[in-house]
């Protein structure tokens, strides 16, 4: 069974049967899924398993059931029940949502939107926005250019045939297809014309800027006093958006600078923009913009950083602050062609893969800003630690790591230590239980150890790796054990007695978090070590002989 997400939820056969029946619960999945791309719920699996209880049987009547309360309960959504049967036996209902048409919402007014694996509301201003994102005919597919098929440029369709001909990501009964129903099939014709997807990819030049949607790169850098110095622009609509990415990659002769670091680590060259990072932005920016909107895409280059400027805000459900775990497409056709052609992952993993690679490069996270009109993302040039490069390629190569521990190693090895609740903000997460796949194997090979318990546990990259690594650091003590903490905070007050918890703090460590301290002491005094006299910030501590 494929893991719950954008497309596929499950749900105990209780959520449908007996007096703990959710109908409006189940209704609100279905309005979600249909506002998104459509999607399946397995009703009569339990969560975290596979498979229904080998014994389970669905009753005769529950399919028209669960149907008939669906349609009492939602507007514009369109349910398809089938029994299944798993193979050891057991029955489930699964229930197709096609993607709506129009607006779905519930009857009570209520309109929601699947986002990742959870059904998002969606309120105020967002309602418009879903409405005109709703249309019933997508921008990619509409023909009110009426421009014949025939009339398309033959260089690039013969080059978009052979190129989805030679993916591995292409099934054979697809590539078998003739040269016009392989148009057809990644909707770039209709009934004879050109859609709008069509005219972006195999257009003429001339079809194309009839669009006046269709993309515009202006590559811009400026100088330390933010005066600029260089222009390049991709306007003249020659190139459909697969040449664009390879035209802007190639031309801009700032990309090919690189980095010389000293000898000793496990790389020595590093780009100063990477590729596979200045791709991904391209691409999203090309995929993801709308474009039922004009505006140009902006590659602003300044000294010590790359901003990429699209037009437009993030698609319904995105927002900077979950852009590492949602997978919402805006336009779904043009994704499809990316993702076939290999020039993106169709899942929303793009952004992960630039985090990636920044990171394992020992530069900071990307910084993404959203306003009304404008999506910017800056990722940076310096190399805030050279040695993390060295670091992670040896202990991917050790322990071959996932996207994810990557991620999480990489963001851990930049910093001394980072809190529980640090750590999942810093990786989008919605509560510190969430890290356990994130860092459970990590902390199984003591790549990562931590110390503290619940949301004040800390972590770090273990110190005997980094020794053996030949990494450079300051010596610090925000990783310091509770009990070693306790028995500095008590030789201190053997030394200094009637102190003050700030001058303790002060002596023993000013880079330890307060909040450390003052739990050291609260230990100190109920093991009878410590008394105190006061209270506030009167309050005095002397250790007890």
């Amino acid at each position: 069974m494929s893991l719950e997400g954008q497309l596929l939820d499950r749900k105990s056969l209780r959520a449908v049967t007996g007096k703990s029946a959710d109908w409006d619960e189940l209704a609100k999945d279905c309005v979600a899924f249909a506002n998104a791309t459509g999607g399946r719920l397995l009703i009569g699996i339990e969560d975290g398993e596979d498979s229904p209880p080998a014994h389970q049987r669905i009753a005769a009547d529950l399919p028209d059931t669960v149907r008939r309360k669906l349609v009492e309960r939602t507007v514009n959504v369109a349910v398809l029940p089938q029994v299944c049967t798993a193979g050891n036996g057991g029955q489930y209902l699964e229930l197709r949502i096609p993607r709506a048409l129009t607006v779905a919402s519930t009857t009570g007014g209520r309109y929601f939107l699947r986002v990742a694996d959870q059904s998002k509301p969606v309120t105020g201003d967002n309602v418009m926005r879903l409405a005109a994102e709703r249309s019933a005919l997508p921008w990619e597919t509409q023909t009110n250019l009426s421009i014949q098929a025939g009339d398309a440029d033959l260089a690039k369709c013969d080059k978009l045939v052979q190129a989805l001909r030679a993916s591995d990501r292409v099934k054979p009964s697809v590539k078998e297809k003739s040269g016009d129903e392989l148009l057809a099939h990644y909707q770039l014709t209709r009934d004879g014309r050109l859609t709008n997807l069509g005219i972006l990819c195999v257009g003429r030049q001339a079809h194309r800027a009839q669009l006046t949607t269709a993309p515009v790169i202006q590559f811009i850098k400026y100088d330390e006093h933010g005066q600029k110095v260089n222009k390049l622009v991709w306007d003249d609509h020659t190139l459909n958006p697969i040449e664009l990415i390879e035209a802007v990659w190639n031309e801009v002769p700032d990309f090919r600078e690189r980095y010389e670091l000293p000898d000793g680590l496990y790389r020595q060259n590093v780009p100063a923009f990477d590729e596979v990072v200045v791709r991904e932005l391209l691409v999203n920016a090309l995929v993801h913009r709308p474009y039922t909107q004009r505006g140009d895409i902006f590659l602003n280059l300044h000294p010590d950083s790359l901003e990429v400027v699209n037009p437009g805000p993030l698609p319904l459900g995105v927002t900077p602050q979950n852009v590492l775990h949602a997978t919402v497409r805006r336009n779904e056709h043009l994704a499809r062609l990316f993702h076939d052609l290999k020039l993106m992952e169709r899942e929303g993993s793009g952004f992960d893969k630039i985090f990636e690679v920044l990171l394992s490069q020992g530069r900071p996270a990307p910084e993404l800003i959203e306003t009304h009109d404008r999506v910017q993302v800056t990722v940076r040039r310096r190399i805030l630690k050279p040695e993390v490069i060295d670091f992670i390629a040896k202990a991917d190569q050790t322990y071959q790591l996932t996207q994810r521990e990557r991620i999480a190693l990489g963001l851990l090895a930049q910093h001394d230590a980072l809190t529980a609740r640090e750590l999942a903000t810093s990786l989008e997460l919605p509560s510190v239980e969430a890290l356990q796949p994130w860092l459970r194997r990590l902390l199984d090979w003591h790549l990562v150890q931590s110390v503290g318990r619940t949301q004040a546990t800390r972590y770090f990259v273990d110190p005997g790796l980094l020794r053996s690594l030949n990494f450079t650091g300051e010596t610090t003590l925000k990783r310091i054990e509770p009990h070693r903490l306790a028995a500095l905070v008590l030789e201190d007050l053997r030394r200094y007695p009637k102190s003050a918890i700030s001058d303790i703090h002060r002596r023993v460590g000013g880079e330890i978090h307060p909040k450390q301290v003052k739990r050291a002491l609260e230990e100190l005094i109920e093991r009878g070590d410590v008394r105190f006299e006061g209270d506030k910030r009167w309050r005095r501590y002397w250790a007890v002989s």
